[in-house]
């Protein structure tokens, strides 16, 4: 399945995700509030300890002239406030978590909430695993990004400011110093991020390529193995590990990069710091207390840029993983219901298409000019070879995808003018592909039918022919199965989904090879019980095996998107032309 590339993201184009990541943290803004008022409290309180501690330097004069009374009642205050500091950042951790994990919850609700309405030509375009990745794995990197930020990046930036404002306040000529060694920091910061961000998207994109190949390769070991595709499926994990492993390893040595540059940058302000303070505590500028609470004011201002840096690589790969996740979230939905969209009721099942085109690929024709009109009641057979169309007239029938030209009515309203819910419950289909979701078989059973007691549910399996099957489970109708059906075969999994639509009894009914995983002697069993279910009822019937639609009342031959015959079978027969050679194949294969 192809997968669908993103456009690489531009300087704007960051900016413009931050934007939207800023819409959901806005719902928060309270939170958002009160962990800047924590972490202002929480940093101007940890500043205010080196003033303390000078202080105390300067109660300690020379030896035998010590204040101790000062010095203990200036420890009081340092226990005071480092108490006051702990409950502060307490509270700004509590404020963090709540506004990183809400958020996240909300993207991936969106998300999930998005793939739900996505027209099936983007579903067909991108690997389940791509979009597993973009839900799960990226998102979790967003929070793991967004927590750092809101933990460290308010405390380092008020950190910094309000050293600054107490350096300036001891000696302003030192912090003038600082300010100048100041845009070093800032240009080692700029630099790394600039440089990481390209390989975290990278990184993003080749960890989704991953999911998506593990889980093709486990879905579908089986093929895999048939085929003998264990070293080319190897080849293709180690080709997109050892990208992943480039992308990780440049974005690593970038981000790395961090720690020993600001640390040259501290060293830097620190050395500036204390060779002024010392000259001018020789000349009498400052007392030996304030050079000392200046030196812990260097090292503080100093600290946050290490994390500053280290908090901007992270947040530059939440980005990458957020922009994926947004870039879902905004992709076009399928095309919006009718402000005037009514639900249809009590259907008769007259189904006509009008001069219907379509084409999965524009320029692309597949179906042109397709006209056909059913009444209610009828059973039509849609047969033909590989690629001609028969799958692509049911997903029109269901509106999985919209005509290009034409129309396709329901008892004379256009299947555009009514809501896809009603439209979808008026059909039951049951699929060559099966589909179950985890629970129990009775709950799989009645899918459709959330009121149906446990009597109808068995007398739906009894017509089905599961019934039997289904009493041999470990725990019966109660058994849990997987999405993938657990232990059940095929054929097993093929009629829980005829029982599913046994149970609803629609007004139409749409059979894609509904029997193709069942053994013969079953299948005659549940063409009879199919025959009983269809009486009344109009039904498309999509199958390759010819016996099974002998008694349709049309039988449509379709080939290259168009209607070659069309009769009943006995017409389609005498007229010795396309049917009659795919006929004759099936059960002639000598003369043919």
């Amino acid at each position: 399945m192809a997968k669908g590339k993103e456009k690489p993201l531009t300087g704007e184009g960051q900016s413009l995700i931050w934007k939207k990541l800023l819409r959901y943290i806005k719902k928060y803004r309270l939170h958002l509030l009160l962990s800047l008022v924590f972490a202002a409290l929480s940093s101007v309180l940890a500043l205010y300890v080196p003033i303390l501690t000078g202080r105390a330097i300067d109660c300690i004069v020379t030896k035998g002239q010590v204040d101790f009374d000062g010095v203990r009642h200036i420890l009081s205050q340092l226990v005071a406030v480092a108490a006051v500091t702990a409950a502060a950042q307490w509270m700004m951790n509590i404020c963090n978590n709540k506004i990183t994990y809400q958020v996240v919850r909300d993207l991936r609700a969106d998300a999930f909430a998005k793939i739900e309405i996505l027209p099936l030509k983007y579903l067909d375009a991108h690997s389940n695993g791509e979009l597993v990745s973009r839900v799960i794995a990226d998102a979790d990197q967003v929070a793991d990004g967004l927590l750092m930020g809101f933990t460290q990046l308010f405390a380092g930036v008020i950190t910094i400011l309000g050293t600054l404002c107490f350096m300036v306040s001891i000696q302003y000529k030192i912090a003038l110093v600082v300010i100048c060694i100041t845009p070093v920091s800032l240009f080692v910061a700029s630099f790394i991020a600039k440089r990481t961000f390209a390989m975290f998207k990278l990184q993003s994109e080749a960890r989704g390529e991953q999911t998506a190949l593990v889980e093709e390769m486990v879905s579908n070991q089986k093929v895999v193995q048939a085929f003998g595709q264990e070293e080319e499926t190897l080849r293709r994990f180690d080709e997109i590990g050892g990208r992943l492993e480039t992308y990780y390893r440049k974005a690593t040595f970038f981000s790395s990069l961090t720690n020993p540059c600001t640390r040259f940058v501290n060293s830097l302000v620190y050395t500036g710091v204390g060779i002024f303070g010392a000259v001018f505590a020789v000349m009498g500028g400052i007392s030996v207390g304030q050079l000392a609470s200046f030196l812990s004011y260097a090292n503080q201002y100093t600290k946050p840029f290490n994390e500053i840096s280290g908090v901007i690589t992270e947040l530059q790969n939440a980005l990458a993983c957020a922009g994926r996740i947004i870039n879902l979230i905004e992709e076009e939905p399928q095309a919006p219901e009718a402000s005037d969209a009514a639900a249809l009721k009590d259907v008769q099942g007259n189904v006509s298409l009008r001069r219907v085109d379509f084409s999965y690929v524009q320029g692309k024709p597949l179906i042109e000019g397709f006209d056909l009109s059913v009444r209610p009641g009828q059973r039509v057979a849609i047969v033909g070879p590989t690629g001609c169309g028969k799958t692509t007239l049911i997903n029109l029938l269901m509106r999985f995808y919209d005509v290009d030209g034409g129309s396709i009515t329901v008892d004379g309203k256009d299947i555009r003018s009514v809501t896809r819910t009603s439209l979808r419950a008026s059909y039951g289909m049951v699929l060559q592909e099966t589909w179950l979701r985890e629970g129990t078989v009775y709950d799989n059973i009645r899918m459709g039918v959330k009121d149906a007691t446990k009597e109808d549910v068995i007398r739906a399996a009894k017509a089905s022919h599961a019934h039997s099957f289904i009493r041999r489970l470990s725990q019966g109708y109660d058994t849990v199965i997987t999405e993938e059906g657990g232990g059940l075969s095929q054929g097993q999994k093929q009629l829980l989904c005829i029982a599913r639509v046994m149970l609803s009894l629609p007004p139409m009914l749409i059979l894609d090879e509904a029997t193709s995983s069942i053994d013969t002697r079953t299948e005659l069993k549940i063409q009879n019980a199919f025959a009983k279910m269809m009486d009344g009822r109009t039904s498309f019937i999509v199958a390759h095996r010819l016996s099974t639609i002998k008694e349709a009342d049309m039988i449509l031959v379709m080939k290259d998107g168009k209607i070659l015959e069309q009769g009943n079978h006995e017409k389609l027969l005498a007229k010795n032309g396309f049917y009659a050679t795919l006929y004759n194949s099936q059960f002639l294969p000598s003369e043919a």
